[in-house]
């Protein structure tokens, strides 16, 4: 009941959730960090308080506990990319493991690994050379769950480099009647995000480089491009983000010569490295 929820004891579950609110699934490999995120953690406090003030308007409870509880402050997280110098190890790991064709990509579009994964050979235009993102694909409860993309300028459509087509027409003759870009090996159905992310950190401890989060790996494609002479205009649209500010904030560092076209441009890169 709202009315025997106490501010001491939301204190206590925000501060148990920085700690300790990430859960170990059974058979998934054990988790080395259980806290989550600052921003989770405020995400959750939203949620809860939200539902609250919902309460004390519909006078179930004279006041909201949520409110003025003691969060976690939002720091700026240091971000850590793949080293160019050790791009073309990576790639050639990923080539020998048979995935060169899911994560080149990955490397040269800056997507999403949910996004990545829920891409169908429909979605791919090999004349024009683009891919269209409409969907995602996460775990949830145990099972894939298949849902739009987590905001609206997350649905786009990708030019990608002739290097890539070429290598995803490739993969596509070694499993021509299966619908997914990136079946799972194992199954042949759509590939568990989870298992793809484990993949990547074997990648890494293979060619001897410090550890990299998935997610941060598109980011290597945004950190490139503008040192290539990428606008940075067209680069904010690859990752998804909503403006081109948000993605030098986040991803880069500004440079004079932003000339030619990012996609051509940075699988030229890539393919330097394969």
């Amino acid at each position: 009941m709202p009315d025997k929820l106490t501010v001491i004891q939301i204190q206590r579950f925000y501060n148990n959730l920085q700690k300790n609110g990430r859960i170990q699934r059974k058979g998934y490999p054990e988790l080395k960090d259980r806290s989550l995120s600052p921003r989770v953690v405020r995400g959750i406090h939203t949620l809860l308080s939200n539902r609250l003030d919902q309460a004390v308007t519909e006078r179930l409870i004279l006041k909201n506990p949520a409110q003025g509880r003691k969060l976690p402050k939002q720091g700026k997280k240091e971000m850590h990319i793949l080293p160019q110098e050790k791009m073309g190890m990576y790639l050639a790991e990923a080539d020998r493991r048979e995935l060169l064709a899911a994560f080149c990509p990955e490397l040269t579009t800056g997507l999403r690994r949910g996004e990545l994964l829920a891409l169908l050979w429909t979605d791919m235009d090999t004349e024009v050379r683009t891919i269209s993102v409409t969907n995602q694909v996460n775990r949830i409860k145990g099972e894939l769950v298949v849902s739009p993309p987590k905001t609206q300028n997350s649905v786009r459509t990708l030019a990608i480099p002739r290097q890539a087509v070429d290598l995803l027409v490739e993969e596509h003759k070694k499993h021509p009647g299966n619908p997914y870009m990136f079946p799972s090996p194992k199954t042949g159905m759509m590939y568990d995000p989870d298992a793809f992310r484990w993949t990547h950190d074997k990648i890494l401890k293979a060619i001897g480089a410090e550890h990299v989060r998935f997610h941060d790996m598109r980011h290597l494609f945004a950190t490139l491009s503008p040192k290539n002479g990428v606008d940075v205009k067209a680069l904010s649209g690859a990752p998804g983000h909503d403006s081109a500010c948000f993605t030098l904030n986040t991803c880069t560092h500004a440079t004079a010569q932003m000339k030619q076209d990012a996609a051509d441009t940075i699988g030229a890169v890539i393919s330097s490295q394969i």
